[in-house]
């Protein structure tokens, strides 16, 4: 069967390198961030909607495996997917991938089937779990059958 991602692409800036050229490892987290709230807003659940509704998704873990680095102004794609996910938890899997060298034009955001493309720069996961506002878990299905319907049709396409 076929996997679904969610691509998001970016540029690296100058700020984001170390004295050695590269990407400095933490950025990979914050990239991991963006191609996760990105993937959420595109499958019509922003952050913003969720705070409203009450609800949180604080990470519980991060993990990030670095495999070849990515330099000042080449072409980076995101690919986002749901790796696991429950009523009370939602794992996502990442991979930093290069899309082009210093100069190579971005595309649009998009939902793409099977493998991404590009040279694998970096994967990992982050592990969440669904709180109310007053810090408390919460089980999604009870709470908000909706956006628990969404994340598991969501989860299907990516699982897959």
């Amino acid at each position: 069967m076929k996997e679904f991602w969610h691509k998001h692409n970016l540029r690296v800036h100058y700020k984001q390198t170390d004295q050695m050229g590269v990407v400095h490892h933490a950025n990979y987290v914050t990239w991991f961030e963006i191609g996760r709230t990105e993937m959420m807003r595109s499958n019509g659940l922003p952050y913003s909607k969720m705070e409203s509704m009450g609800l949180m998704l604080p990470v519980l873990d991060v993990q990030v495996k670095y495999h070849k680095p990515a330099l000042y102004d080449e072409a980076i794609g995101i690919f986002t997917k749901i790796k696991s996910q429950s009523a009370v938890r939602l794992e996502f899997y990442y991979e930093a991938r290069r899309l082009g060298k210093a100069g190579t034009p971005l595309s649009l955001d998009e939902n793409i089937e099977g493998e991404p493309e590009g040279e694998l720069l970096a994967s990992g996961t982050s592990l969440h779990m669904w709180l109310d506002k007053s810090w408390k878990p919460v089980r999604l299905n009870s709470r908000a059958p909706e956006v628990y319907q969404l994340i598991q049709n969501i989860s299907i396409d990516s699982i897959q």
